[in-house]
Formats: structure tokens, sequence, C-alpha cells
């Protein structure tokens, strides 16, 4: 995926930092060491062979002067942090990372080694149609108990995972989707809603937080696509920049519960272990795909997207699935269905 915010280096300087990660003995001098992965949508990656034939994973931040989203910010080493809570604290599979590295004499910014994975991506091999239903089913399923486990570590306040924190999740949730909100402001973008009618509809429904006391760890970014796969199994779980200690519901994997566009969730719910929602937490996983839509809608021009689909897509009718992130226009939003008459309702 191409995005201004990729901070791509020359091959001399990706040398210099394997020799800072991992010695110069493991440096390669011929060009074909390294090459890009295309799949991100943030960060820039490279797949980096080593003398002894390893094969790793570099990852680096934006640079400097890149304008991201008020919530991207230092994402970096929020996935460092991420890494550290997931492997100390569940038996999740997460490659380690090897080497972290932010004192930007380098390059410009902070970057990072990982091991490279061997196996496939359960997003891409679904996109192009080499799985089964069942495979599929079975592979969903199992990304439902993954995030449950994840979900089970108990943080210490609500919020970004290094703090500062909050005690209260209403007030965490408020100031992130007002983050949003004026990142929206600030780059020009058309809602398809005023902004002023979006605030009233999430001010009504911030009491429905106030259910949620205790703060736990959400992936938050635990799509297929972040998913690696071998053998019928999941193998490892990638891109942990998002998570944050917060409300279990918003979960990536729920997404579907309300927002059907977005593909089936029953395999997930069902190997998460979900019990039906109450109509209280049906208002809070509403709000949290409000959230989505927006932070969908106002990337695109941070992200600087060459094509205006993810934009079409995030202000299209609520019902359509006519495959992801196809361009058309719309003469109602996403946004409306949660915003007209005031829908998100505490009866669900």
């Amino acid at each position: 995926m191409e995005s201004i915010t990729k901070n791509r280096q020359s091959l001399d300087t990706l040398r210099r930092m394997v020799a800072r990660a991992y010695g110069p003995d493991q440096v390669v001098e011929a060009d074909d060491f390294a090459d890009e992965l295309g799949h991100g949508w943030f960060n820039v990656a490279y797949r980096i062979r080593l003398r002894d034939g390893r094969r790793v994973v570099l990852k680096i931040a934006p640079p400097p002067g890149a304008s991201v989203m008020t919530y991207e910010q230092d994402m970096m080493r929020n996935e460092v942090a991420a890494v550290e809570l997931v492997r100390a604290h569940t038996r999740v599979p997460v490659p380690a990372v090897e080497h972290f590295d932010d004192a930007c004499d380098l390059c410009d910014a902070p970057w990072f080694f990982m091991p490279f994975v061997e196996a496939d991506n359960f997003g891409i091999l679904a996109e192009d149609g080499k799985l089964t239903p069942e495979d599929a089913d079975s592979l969903s399923e199992q990304l439902g108990a993954v995030n449950a486990e994840l979900n089970a570590v108990v943080g210490p306040h609500f919020g970004r995972l290094a703090g500062p924190g909050s005690q209260t999740w209403r007030g965490t949730f408020e100031t992130m989707i007002e983050d949003v909100l004026m990142d929206g402001e600030r780059g020009g973008l058309d809602l398809g809603r005023d902004y002023g009618s979006v605030r009233e509809v999430i001010a009504d429904h911030l009491p429905l937080l106030d259910a949620v006391t205790e703060p736990r760890f959400v992936e938050w970014d635990l799509w297929s696509s972040n998913t690696m796969v071998r053998g019928g199994r999941i193998v490892a779980v990638i891109d942990h920049e998002r998570a944050f200690w917060g409300d279990p519901l918003m979960e990536a994997g729920f997404v579907g519960i309300d927002l059907p566009a977005t593909g089936d969730p029953s395999a997930f719910v069902r190997g998460y272990g979900l019990a039906p929602l109450t109509g209280e937490e049906r208002g809070r996983r509403r709000l949290y795909t409000l959230y989505l839509i927006l932070i969908m809608i106002i990337e695109t021009h941070y992200r600087g997207h060459e094509t205006p689909a993810q934009y079409d897509w995030a202000r299209a009718p609520a019902g359509r699935t006519d495959g992801c992130l196809r361009p058309h226009r719309a003469s109602s939003s996403l946004i409306d269905t949660w915003l007209v008459a005031r829908k998100i309702t505490r009866s669900g």
C-alpha cells in the first residue's frame, strides 16, 4: 500500500542499521539483500537477508515532518511496548523485537528489527480465494480465541500503554474520538455530516461507557491481514502499534456485528466466546464503529491516498457489500446509520 508516511531509506542506510543491530559481520554487500514489504499502510517495512542466511524484518517509523493523525504519534514505541506485554503475559505467538533504536542518527525516525515469519497472510489468502469456507471459518475461530487471550491482560489505566492514562474509559474514549474529529477539521475532510452533529451524538451516548471499569489490553487492529498462518494454524500476530488499554468490545473482530460490509463475524465471535450483546453493549459497539469509520475517512488525507477508494467506501451506504474498498458515490453514508435520528440507542 502506498502512503506518504512511508520513510524509505537507501541501501547504504539499511546496511548501517543491520550492522548496528546484528554486527558488521551480518551485512550483505550485494544489493539484493533487502525487499520492501508493500502490504502495510503506515510504516515502511523491509525483508532483510543477513549474511548467515537468516531473514528479518525492519520497520521504520514515518519521518518527523510527516503529518499524521494525533493517535498515530509515537506509535513505534507503542508497538514495542505492546510486543513486550503480549510476550510476557500471553501465549499468543508474536515475533520478538530483536533491536529497537530511537537514536535517530542513522535515519530520522525510530526503527526496529524482528524475525521474518515464514508463513502466509490470512487476509491475503482469503482475498485471493485460496481458502475454503471451512478453512476460513477455522482460522477466524482461532483468531477469536487469540483475541480473547490478549483481552485477558489487565492494565493499570485506560489509554495508551505507556501512559499518560486515565482512570475512566468514558473520559479516555471521549478524548480519543475528539482527537480524530479535530484531525478531520484540521485536514478539511468532508464527513458527509457536519462535525457538530457528530459531536452531539457522541456526547449523548458517552454514559454507555461508564459500565467499563477494568482496563484490558486491546489490540484494536487485529484483522485477518495482520495474522500469519501455516498448515491451517495461526503462527503469528503482527502490527501492534495501535494497541491500548480499553474496552475489548472495541476489537476489530466485532466490527461486523453492526457493519456487515466488513464481513460475517460469526466464526470470530464463536472462537472468542462472546455472549449475545445487551442493548447497552450494542450501543457501545456502535460508538466504536463510528470511531473506526471516522478514522477511515480522515486518514485518507494524512496518508495521501492516490485514489478515493477508501474515502468513498467509508462514506458508502451501510448495507453495501459490493467488494472491499470499491469506489463509488453514495447518497447516504455509513456515518448516517449512526447519526440520523440518533440511532445509537440504549435499547440497541
